[in-house]
């Protein structure tokens, strides 16, 4: 099983995974040690046992992925800024539309 592709395309399911342990929210700072954590209970928790040094691989590029797209802003070796918002977010509507 490809463990970064998994992640890739689950994104949100991971991040809301991880949500349940870390503060994680929009421009809320984020710590390469809590991705790598949060992935290998991810998988574990979808019965797939990973080694420590994998899941460290693994974080490593994931995190770049997202910092390639504008996902994560790094602030430090690390340390990242969250730039995206889970979706937990209230819509208002136009009154005016509303009324029409």
């Amino acid at each position: 099983m490809d463990l970064l592709n998994d992640l890739t395309s689950n994104k949100s399911i991971f991040f809301n995974f991880m949500k349940e342990k870390y503060r994680l929210y929009l421009n809320s700072n984020i710590f390469f040690r809590d991705i790598q954590y949060a992935i290998k209970s991810y998988f574990e928790k979808k019965d797939i046992r990973i080694k420590y040094s994998q899941a460290e691989k693994v974080a490593y590029d994931f995190i770049h992925k997202l910092e390639d797209s504008g996902e994560l802003k790094k602030m430090s070796n690390n340390a990242w800024k969250v730039n995206f918002s889970l979706g937990n977010n209230v819509v208002q509507i136009d009154e005016q539309k509303s009324k029409s």
